[in-house]
């Protein structure tokens, strides 16, 4: 199950996960598009915040990749209800249906402030150090995870994605790109690797510019192979910054961005 599945990282990776015998379940409060002659999906139409629209979603799933929730920087009231208590919520209903693996997106954002200086080495697990309520929250998720797997011994892996689109559209996502192929690499060997435990991963390609390392998430048999310098040409040199997070270190709280 993909929960988000219309949102951008769900609707990109839709069609790079179709795969032969893979049922492809798909859960937003927006009605994802509607199913090719050679998808096969089943669509539900609801919200992560909603214990029973979950209970249903979770019965008979092999595994959830839980993308959904507030994508940028929102109010405290809804980044707490639907990225924090969303994310309890998918875990318990998981956790009732034997769901034995979940995969949460979290983000850089979880560590915005960390200096650049010490990220190319630092692991992915490391105590979070968030930019924003958005960062905030996907720490949180992280912690979910870490209870739901020391509690109840489901493998769950936290993804900080970097900024997953079709293009680079600014000089910080030349370091912190996720190409829409690489998610996909990245979600499959998440999903294929043999009793994970808890884990948390950098998800980014093999971007030159890369500040994070891969080590965790190669160990797991992602084999990124797009770079964002590609696109180097096309970005308008920006502000240096010193920290991970970059303008959402200064952004203001709450508002969104």
């Amino acid at each position: 199950m993909i929960t988000g599945a219309a949102g951008g990282i769900g609707t990109l990776v839709r069609p790079r996960l179709r795969k032969q015998g893979r049922t492809l379940r798909l859960l937003d409060i927006t009605r994802p598009a509607p199913p090719e002659a050679s998808e096969d999906v089943e669509i539900v139409e609801g919200s992560v915040t909603d214990a029973d629209t979950m209970a249903l979603a979770c019965e008979d799933v092999d595994a959830i990749l839980h993308l959904a929730g507030h994508s940028r920087e929102n109010s405290w009231a809804e980044t707490l209800s639907v990225n924090i208590d969303g994310t309890r919520t998918v875990l318990e209903a998981a956790r009732k249906s034997e769901v034995p693996r979940v995969l949460l997106a979290s983000s850089n954002h979880a560590a915005g402030f960390r200096p650049v200086s010490e990220t190319a080495t630092l692991a992915a697990d490391s105590a979070p150090r968030p930019d924003t309520y958005y960062g905030v929250s996907k720490a949180a998720v992280e912690a979910l995870g870490s209870l739901y797997h020391s509690r109840f011994g489901m493998d769950v892996i936290c993804l900080r994605i970097g900024s997953c689109f079709e293009e680079v559209h600014d000089e910080r996502g030349l370091g912190l790109w996720l190409s829409p192929d690489d998610a996909a690499r990245l979600f499959e060997a998440c999903l294929s690797c043999r009793s994970p435990g808890y884990r948390v991963i950098w998800g980014v390609s093999a971007n030159t510019r890369r500040p994070v390392p891969l080590d965790e998430a190669e160990a797991l048999g992602y084999r990124p192979q797009d770079d964002a310098e590609v696109f180097a040409s096309q970005v308008t040199p920006g502000t240096d910054h010193d920290l991970l997070g970059g303008p959402f270190t200064t952004a203001p709280l709450g508002a969104p961005n």
